[in-house]
Order: C-alpha cells, then sequence, then structure tokens
C-alpha cells in the first residue's frame, strides 16, 4: 500500500476493493490522507479483529473527495445503503440521517426531527448528520420566544378544534410558552407567519442571530462564566452546520464512477509530475489575440476533476505587445502574476497546481512570475501539437499516451481554458466593432 502516501488532505469517502474488485468497505474521513493509513498500523490492527481481517482482503483503494465532512458522512450513508459492503455491518440496518421539519401540511405547524422526507405537505432541512446541535439550537430557539411554534402532540384545526379539557391540562398554555393556537391566543394567519419565520431561518437566512451569539459568547467568556459561553459556542456550531449545503445526497452510478475516475486521474497525475500529493485544486491559463488586437487571457479552476466556477477569471492585457502582433510569452507572465499576487493577497489556500497552454517558453516564463512574486505553485505546461508536458528543470518532455487518465485530466482542463478565453476575446472585439 505505498501509494497511500498520494492520498489528499481533504475530506472524502474510501473504497476498500478485494482482489476481485469487489468493495468489501466504505468509510468516511475527515482527512483522508491521515484516515486511512491507520488502517495499516500494527498497533490499531493488533487489538481489532475486524480490522485484521479486512486489512488481509484490500488490494485497492478508490477515494472520492468531498467538499465537507458532512458531504462525507451524507455520501458514505447513502454508498453503504446501497452497496451493502460485507465489513460494513453497522449500517446495513439502511437508517438515514434525520432532517428537521416544519408540518406545514397541518394548519397550525410544528417544527420538529423526522428521519425520512415524506410527501405529506411539510417543508424538510438537512439532512443534518450531528443532530445533537441542532436539537440544542431548536430548544433555545423555541426558549426564547423567537420560534415558539406549538410542542403539543395533538393534531387539529379550526374544524376540528381541541376539547377545552384538553387545553386547559397543558402547562405551556398556563405558563404562556406556546402561543397556543389552540385557545386563539393567537390567529391562524400570525401563527402561520411564525412558522414561515422558522423556515426563513432554515434556509440559511440565520446571519443576524450567529453574530448575537458570537457577542455573548465573548461577553460570558470575559467574565469568566465559561458554562454559558460554551452553550453559545455550540449554537453558532449548531447555526454553521445548518447552513451548509450537502453538495452530495445520492450519486447514481455512473456518478460515482466519475468521481472515483477523476481521484485516479488526479493521484495519477501526481505520480507523473513527482508531486507530494494528488493536485485536486487545478487553475490553468491561456491567452488569446488576434494581430496584437484586444488581447486577453484566460484562467479556469477545477476542483476534483469538476469545474470550479467562481474561481475564473479574465485578464485584459496591459503589457506593451509589439505592434501589430503579439508576446505569448510576455501576457503568460503577465496574467500568471496578476493570479499570484492576487492570491498573496487574499492569504488563502494555495492551487496545487498551474497548468499553462504552451511548451518551455511559456512554461519558463510562468516560472520567472513565480520568481518575482515569491508564491511558489508548482507548475506544468501542456503544448498542443504532440500534447506533450513540460515541467521546470526537466529539459525533456513527458509523452503520456493519449489514454492515460493524468494526460485526459490536463487534456480536459486546458480545451475548457482555451474556450473560456476565445469566448472573452469575442466579446470585446465585438464590443469594439459595434462601438
Amino acid at each position: 500500500m505505498n501509494s497511500l502516501a498520494v492520498l489528499p488532505h481533504t475530506p472524502g469517502v474510501y473504497l476498500m476493493r478485494s482482489s476481485t474488485g469487489e468493495i468489501i468497505y466504505v468509510g468516511k474521513a475527515k482527512d483522508l490522507a491521515k484516515r486511512v493509513p491507520q488502517y495499516f498500523s500494527k498497533s490499531r490492527a493488533a487489538g481489532d479483529r475486524k480490522i485484521t481481517a479486512l486489512v488481509a482482503l484490500i488490494r485497492k483503494i478508490d477515494y472520492i473527495p468531498c467538499a465537507s465532512e458532512r458531504d462525507a458522512l451524507v455520501l458514505e450513508r447513502d454508498l453503504i445503503g446501497r452497496l451493502q459492503p460485507f465489513f460494513n455491518s453497522m449500517w446495513k440496518d439502511g437508517k438515514s440521517y434525520p432532517y428537521i421539519k416544519i408540518s406545514f401540511g397541518e394548519e397550525f405547524p410544528r417544527i420538529g426531527i423526522a428521519r425520512r422526507k415524506a410527501d405529506d405537505g411539510g417543508s424538510y432541512f438537512g439532512p443534518y448528520p450531528k443532530t445533537s446541535y441542532v436539537r440544542k439550537l431548536l430548544g433555545w430557539l423555541w426558549k426564547s420566544g423567537f420560534l415558539p411554534l406549538r410542542p403539543c402532540k395533538w393534531n387539529f384545526s379550526r374544524k376540528n378544534p381541541l376539547p377545552q379539557k384538553t387545553i386547559n391540562a397543558c402547562i405551556y398554555f398556563h405558563t404562556k410558552q406556546c402561543p397556543a393556537p389552540c385557545a386563539g391566543r393567537i390567529t391562524p394567519a400570525a401563527y402561520r407567519r411564525l412558522a414561515r419565520r422558522g423556515e426563513d431561518f432554515l434556509s440559511g437566512k440565520a446571519y443576524r442571530l450567529r453574530e448575537d451569539f458570537e457577542k455573548k459568547m465573548k461577553a460570558a467568556s470575559s467574565a469568566m462564566d465559561y458554562e454559558e459561553a460554551a452553550r453559545y459556542r455550540d449554537l453558532m456550531y449548531a447555526i454553521s452546520h445548518m447552513e451548509e449545503r450537502v453538495k452530495v445526497s445520492l450519486f447514481r452510478d455512473e456518478e460515482l464512477a466519475g468521481a472515483m475516475e477523476s481521484s485516479r486521474a488526479a493521484r495519477r497525475l501526481g505520480e507523473v509530475l513527482g508531486l507530494a500529493r494528488p493536485p485536486e485544486h487545478i487553475e490553468a491559463f491561456d491567452t488569446s489575440s488576434l494581430f496584437g488586437r484586444e488581447p486577453v487571457g484566460s484562467m479556469v479552476c477545477f476542483v476534483h476533476g469538476k469545474k470550479h466556477h467562481p474561481h475564473y477569471r479574465r485578464f485584459k492585457i496591459r503589457s506593451v505587445l509589439p505592434e501589430g502582433g503579439s508576446d505569448d510569452f510576455l501576457m503568460i507572465k503577465e496574467i500568471v502574476s496578476r493570479r499570484l499576487l492576487a492570491l498573496k493577497r487574499e492569504g488563502g489556500p494555495l492551487p496545487d497546481l498551474f497548468l499553462i497552454d504552451g511548451g518551455k517558453g511559456q512554461l519558463a516564463m510562468a516560472a520567472q512570475a513565480e520568481a518575482e512574486t515569491g508564491v511558489r505553485i508548482p507548475l506544468v505546461s501542456l503544448a498542443k501539437r504532440e500534447e506533450e508536458l513540460f515541467v521546470p528543470g526537466r529539459s525533456e518532455s513527458i509523452r503520456l499516451p493519449k489514454s492515460d487518465p493524468a494526460l485526459r485530466l490536463l487534456m480536459l482542463i486546458r480545451d475548457e481554458t482555451h474556450r473560456f478565453g476565445i469566448s472573452y476575446h469575442r466579446q470585446l472585439r465585438g464590443r469594439r466593432l459595434l462601438g
């Protein structure tokens, strides 16, 4: 299992296969690179017969990077339920992560936890793997008066009201903790608006409440009331957990195959280029002009083998170019420099790889841009004619067969960069002609 070193430091799901290719175990990890090698630790295997038996059968490990730990949790549960791997006996009962439900199918809705979504007119939010935090937040929303939907179990409406005896026996009615739509203390329209407030909150409009919790947490901490500070910390965590969008909920077979193919391509590319880990975040650069007119640069971004449009960038070339001509080398240097400087200002995590459209010359200018900006990112260039790869410090090109997953990945990204740049160039030319 020497290839374990190339696993990425990202959340994800791993699929362990036997010699026949059968998936025998599915697991999830907050950090794939740290979690998977633990199975092959002698100290761990020695104390767990199940792990010892599993490890003896593993011949191949696939992985699927995920955007967050929560995505990995949900995908793991889905795959275990569908694939039923032999060693995943713990979750073979098919249980699912719970949702928050507002029962809009009733005239006077309630809010609570539901194990499954149903076509009953209610609004469902989630799923939420870490339910304990969500329950705490729902409790606070009710006690604070922000979302005091009725906590009772009774089914009633204006046509079928509750008996007065049942209302009189309700402690929430007497303490006025509940708006008591059963007793007419609130109008049906006003109660419905209260339920819609909960729907808005659960749909992600919770930033103001989170800011309030943060202030109260800091105040409690300053007053050395650490128990209260911890309570607000948990409420803030619950809001963040609820605001996450689950991007992975149900993988079709072809999507699963595509995700694993992307992972294998990144792993293969890391091996070809001698990188410390698979390049899951790749940014690619290209230039375009027509006889020096409207020179532009383009940059696209792929994360886990898929387009990441928020990171796409377009550049109007500022450099002085030869009269009636262009300078691809100078243009590449400019746009790579501008991107590196932007990354330096932002201070976030850097991409795993820069892909340059071109040969040795374009690659050399990108390397020069790195030297001048002081930001180092692994570089590779892809020359169109023979689809050769060039890397800094290596005089000979790397030639891969067209079927190689690493080359297919780079060609896919390069072609998208070219398409994006040409569309921008045509757009500017069209504006100039109309103007």
